[in-house]
């Protein structure tokens, strides 16, 4: 596929996502741009052909058609709220069905072997599952030793001091309080001596990419929320934006 500047998703950040087709993307993110965020992922993360990765809550497999296209990985998509077989139909139609095996199931109840996968990768889900204090420990035994672990999700650049700010408050679902800062999962984690954390960090200008998305997604007529566009753009990065975490198991 040919980069075009023409594209409605065309950001200059993400050069291996402007290749892919802007209404597919539009239609099968179930949030920000998922091969946006897979992109700033998988800078931090050394996938090499033949790896054998895990895309846990990978929502309509894109993350997975993207990290399978890019770096030849063989890749388990694995979803809760997304059947395998709509998640099969999209993967045989990017001509993918040797590399990506979707499969139907709970982010808490797994049917993988212990130590059997390179890499495990979460794209704007893993707030749904792995605020949990003991997540890691269970998620983790299906890394190979050294095997890497990275997120990406929505989160806080700051704490809210008095309730939720009042630009928010049209924003702010009970979902949402999943969303923590970069520190509070830097705790999180560090604190089990389970794995090595490698990167913890915010996406520079992430609040403006995210902003970015509403926008196509307004100019498409496919933003599901079209509050939030003026929203974000008033918080303008102050407590919204997006989380990576990066490490390895010990």
């Amino acid at each position: 596929m040919s980069v075009n500047k023409e594209n409605i998703l065309y950001n200059e950040r993400f050069p291996l996502s402007n290749k892919y087709d802007p209404g597919w993307v539009l239609d099968n993110s179930m949030g920000l741009n998922a091969l946006w965020l897979t992109e700033w992922l998988c800078e931090a993360i050394d996938l090499k052909p033949g790896m054998r990765v895990l895309d846990l809550g990978c929502g309509r497999a894109i993350s997975s058609v993207f990290l399978a296209k890019e770096f030849g990985v063989q890749v388990w998509a694995y979803d809760l709220w997304i059947e395998a077989t709509d998640n099969w139909n999209r993967i045989k139609q990017q001509g993918l069905d040797n590399k990506i095996y979707p499969i139907h199931g709970d982010a808490r109840n797994m049917p993988f072997a212990e130590g059997f996968f390179d890499a495990i990768i979460s794209v704007d889900s893993y707030i749904y599952f792995g605020t949990d204090d003991l997540y890691l420990y269970y998620l983790q035994k299906f890394l190979t030793p050294g095997g890497t672990l990275g997120i990406v999700m929505p989160g806080l650049m700051k704490d809210f001091k008095d309730g939720i700010p009042a630009h928010l408050k049209d924003f702010w679902g009970q979902d949402c309080w999943s969303w923590h800062t970069v520190d509070w999962w830097n705790k999180l984690w560090e604190r089990t001596g389970l794995v090595n954390i490698k990167v913890a960090d915010t996406m520079p200008e992430g609040c403006i990419t995210y902003v970015k998305w509403k926008e196509a997604q307004d100019k498409a007529g496919k933003n599901p929320w079209p509050q939030d566009t003026a929203i974000l753009k008033k918080d303008a990065g102050e407590y919204v934006g997006f989380i990576r975490l990066v490490a390895n198991r010990r």
